[in-house]
């Protein structure tokens, strides 16, 4: 009898004991929590990377008040806002530095392409979005893209392109993107998919690049650009440069004057 009460003591203990611990825990984190909205909030807001945008716009953008808490705050929703309104902005980092510090880290896109349609000139960055809207007159300030059509364009959404077209819009979305990548869209004074059997880029006001439908365009521009360092290409040629060939062969036609 005794032995039982002795037993039931000690379960009583190691119930409450649990209890305790829990509690304990509980407290615990707590604390952290009232710490966590106390003290670290936002005093300062740090832009960098920025051209296009001032520090204040891209601040505004993200909608970020002074005096937010930091661990409140949904990073992928302020990169979400930044992106839908400021069109030129393409990378966004966001990072937390204690105690009171919110950085943001921009990448702005560099100079987009021209599609005209419809009267307007719908401007696409490197990543293949479509950054702003011009009259049809302001085209010739921007690399062209030809031989295909928009489907339903808007400033802020992704480049898609009618059905027809379906086939050869990743080829000229990588394209785009290898471009950019590379530091070369400045070069590229317009990109052509009239020819269905191949894409064509017009390059350095002196050369037409003749490139497959789905390949790899970082191989390819690295070609382009070692066949333009060599000795033999002067600075007054012009012709085609056909990448078509396999692995790194080139053929240069150069154009008889």
């Amino acid at each position: 009898m005794a032995r039982r009460k002795h037993t039931k003591r000690r379960r009583g203990r190691g119930s409450y004991g649990f209890l305790y611990k829990l509690l304990s825990v509980l407290v615990i984190c707590t604390a952290i929590i009232a710490a966590m909205t106390l003290f670290f909030r936002v005093d300062n807001i740090v832009v960098s990377g920025q051209k296009r945008y001032t520090a204040e716009e891209i601040q505004a953008a993200c909608g970020v008040e002074l005096g937010s808490n930091m661990y409140l705050l949904n990073k992928y929703d302020l990169r979400q806002n930044i992106w839908n309104q400021l069109p030129y902005i393409e990378d966004i980092r966001i990072n937390r530095k204690l105690p009171d510090t919110l950085l943001i880290e921009v990448r702005e896109s560099g100079r987009p392409f021209a599609l005209v349609q419809d009267g307007s000139a719908w401007l696409v960055s490197g990543s293949g979005k479509i950054v702003e809207q011009l009259p049809e007159e302001e085209a010739g300030l921007y690399g062209r893209i030809t031989g295909c059509q928009l489907l339903a364009p808007a400033v802020g959404s992704s480049l898609a392109l009618a059905t027809e077209y379906a086939s050869q819009q990743s080829s000229l979305l990588a394209l785009l993107r290898a471009l950019d990548d590379a530091g070369l869209t400045e070069n590229a004074d317009a990109i052509s998919l009239d020819e269905l059997s191949y894409l064509k880029m017009d390059y350095i006001g002196r050369f037409t690049v003749r490139m497959d439908y789905g390949a790899d365009y970082e191989w390819e521009l690295k070609k382009l650009t070692a066949t333009l360092a060599k000795e033999q290409i002067q600075s007054n040629m012009t012709g085609t440069i056909d990448l078509r060939l396999k692995g790194d062969e080139v053929r240069l036609i150069q154009n008889v004057r």
